[in-house]
C-alpha cells in the first residue's frame, strides 16, 4: 500500500511513521520545507514519545520519505490521509484555507482508484460541501474513480503512539464503498478497532460531540466550584464524594481550558447551529464559562489583595498541559491580560520555555531561582512536576502573601499553616468545617455573606 499523509506535524507524522512501520510505503507531505528537511534528517520538530525512534527505523528501511510536493506524492499513492490544521477566524468560524490548499494539490495528483481520507476536525458538512468539490475539480468521477471518507483524529498528544492502535477509528464515507475502503485501510495499517458510522457528516459529528462533552463537563465543574466558593464549601473533596455513586463523574475545576481542541472545536458547531437556527445554548454557555475562568481568578486575587495596582504577581506555567511544551490557547494569555489591565506587574515562568520563547508571545519572563524580583502573589496555571515541591516558607520570607492555586495542585492547609493566604477554584474563602458553621451561614442573609 502506498500512502501519503498530508500535514506532517504533531499528529500527522506519528500516523505516517506508524503506518510505515506496519508495511506501508509512506510519503510525509508538508508545505513547510523546514519540516520536511527535519523529517528527512530524522530530527522532527515535535515532542512525541516514540516518534523519533520509529522515524529512524522507517527511514532506514526506505518505507518513509518526506516531500513538499503533495501532488506528486498523491500521484504515487493508493490512499491519501489529510490532517492539515483548521483554525478559528476572528469571527470564530472555521478557517479551511489549509485544507482547501491541500485538496487542490491532491486533485492535481489523484488517479483512478485513489482513496482520500480527511482526519482534520471540521464543522459538520464541510467535507462534502467544501472539500469534495475541490477534489472533483481534478476530473475524476466521485464514487467510481475517486473515494472520499472522513475519519477524525481522536488521540492525545504525548500519548499518540500508545493509543493509535487502541482508540477505535470512526469512519464515514461519501458513499458506502468509500466508508468500507476506509475501514479496511485503517484496520490493516493502523490496527485499531474500526466503527463505520456511515456518512461523512456522521463521522464529523462524532468528533465534535466528544469534544463538546468534555467542554460542557469542565464548565459544569467550574460553575459548581464557583457555587462552592460562594457558600464557604470546598468542592475538591465534595466532588470526590459525589463521584462515588457510580453515575456521577464530575471533573476538576481549574483556572482555564487550553489546547488546540477543546477551546476551538465547540465553536464549529455553535456557529453552524446559529446559521441553522438550532438551539446550542448549553454548548455556547459552557464555552463562555470556561473562557471566563482566568478573568474570574484574577478578580478573586484582586479581592483578596485589596487591589492589584503595582502588585507583583508571578505566574507559574505557560504550557496548557503538565510537562508538555504546548501553549495554544493557554489560559496564561488571558490571565496575563486580566492582571495587567488591573495594574499588576506580571511575570511568567515555565521550565519548558526560555525567555525568548515567552518574549515572542509578549510575556515578561521570570526566573525565580535567579531573580531579585520577588512576587507578592504566585498563580499556578500549569501543574508541571517541577512545581510540586516549593519552599513556600522561604517564599513567604521573600514577601509572598497569597497563593492562587489554579489547579488545586498543592495542600491548602499546609500553605495556610505558613501564614499564607490560599485561593483555589472551588475553595471558599472561609471554608466551613463544622456543623455549627453551616448553621450560622444558613442564618445569614445572602447580601451579608
Amino acid at each position: 500500500m502506498n500512502v501519503s499523509v498530508v500535514g506532517a506535524g504533531k499528529m500527522g507524522l506519528p500516523i505516517a511513521v506508524w503506518m510505515a512501520s506496519r508495511g506501508a510505503s509512506v510519503w510525509a507531505c508538508d508545505k513547510n520545507p523546514q519540516v520536511v528537511a527535519a523529517i528527512e534528517a530524522g530530527r522532527p520538530e515535535i515532542d512525541e514519545p516514540g516518534v523519533v525512534e520509529l522515524l529512524g527505523e522507517t527511514l532506514r528501511a526506505g518505507r518513509l520519505r518526506a516531500t513538499t510536493d503533495t501532488a506528486a506524492a498523491t500521484a504515487q499513492s493508493d490512499v491519501v490521509v489529510v490532517i492539515a490544521p483548521a483554525v478559528l477566524t476572528e469571527r470564530r468560524e472555521a478557517d479551511l484555507s489549509n485544507l482547501e490548499a491541500a485538496s487542490r494539490d491532491i486533485a492535481r495528483g489523484a488517479r483512478p482508484g485513489t482513496l482520500v481520507v480527511y482526519e482534520t476536525t471540521v464543522p459538520v458538512g464541510v467535507t462534502r460541501r467544501c472539500l469534495v468539490p475541490i477534489l472533483a475539480s481534478g476530473g475524476l468521477e466521485l464514487g467510481s474513480e475517486l473515494s472520499v471518507a472522513y475519519s477524525p483524529e481522536r488521540v492525545k498528544s504525548r500519548f499518540v503512539m500508545r493509543h493509535l492502535n487502541e482508540t477505535p477509528k470512526v469512519v464515514g464515507g461519501f458513499d458506502e464503498r468509500a466508508a468500507a475502503r476506509a475501514a479496511a485501510f485503517y484496520s490493516d495499517y493502523l490496527g485499531a478497532p474500526v466503527i463505520d458510522v456511515g456518512s461523512l457528516e456522521a463521522a464529523e459529528f462524532v468528533k465534535l460531540a466528544g469534544m463538546i462533552y468534555r467542554d460542557v463537563n469542565i464548565a459544569l465543574a467550574n460553575q459548581l466550584a464557583d457555587y462552592a466558593e460562594g457558600t464557604g464549601l470546598d468542592s475538591d473533596t465534595l466532588f470526590d464524594a459525589a463521584n462515588t455513586d457510580g453515575e456521577c463523574a464530575l471533573l476538576s475545576p481549574g483556572i482555564g481550558v487550553g489546547g488546540h481542541c477543546t477551546p476551538v472545536y465547540p465553536h464549529f458547531l455553535i456557529r453552524d447551529a446559529e446559521l441553522r437556527r438550532i438551539d446550542a445554548s448549553i454548548i455556547s454557555t459552557a464555552r463562555r464559562v470556561n473562557d471566563e475562568q482566568p478573568e474570574r481568578m484574577a478578580v478573586r486575587l484582586k479581592r483578596r489583595l485589596g487591589g492589584l495596582e503595582a502588585t507583583r504577581v508571578g505566574v507559574l506555567g505557560f504550557g496548557f498541559r503538565p510537562d508538555v511544551k504546548e501553549h495554544i490557547c493557554s489560559p496564561t494569555f488571558q490571565l496575563d491580560a486580566a492582571l495587567r489591565s488591573r495594574g499588576a506587574d506580571v511575570r511568567v515562568h515555565d521550565p519548558l520555555y526560555d525567555e525568548a520563547d515567552l518574549a515572542a508571545h509578549r510575556l515578561v519572563a521570570w526566573r525565580p531561582e535567579a531573580s531579585e524580583w520577588r512576587p507578592e502573589a504566585r498563580v499556578l496555571v500549569t501543574s508541571h512536576t517541577d512545581y510540586r515541591e516549593l519552599d513556600l516558607g522561604a517564599l513567604r520570607d521573600g514577601g509572598l502573601r497569597v497563593v492562587l492555586d489554579g489547579r488545586r495542585f498543592w495542600d491548602p492547609d499546609a500553605i495556610e499553616a505558613l501564614g499564607l493566604e490560599y485561593i483555589g477554584p472551588g475553595r471558599g474563602d472561609a471554608v466551613l468545617q463544622r456543623p455549627a458553621d453551616a448553621e450560622a451561614f444558613a442564618a445569614t442573609p445572602p447580601l451579608a455573606r
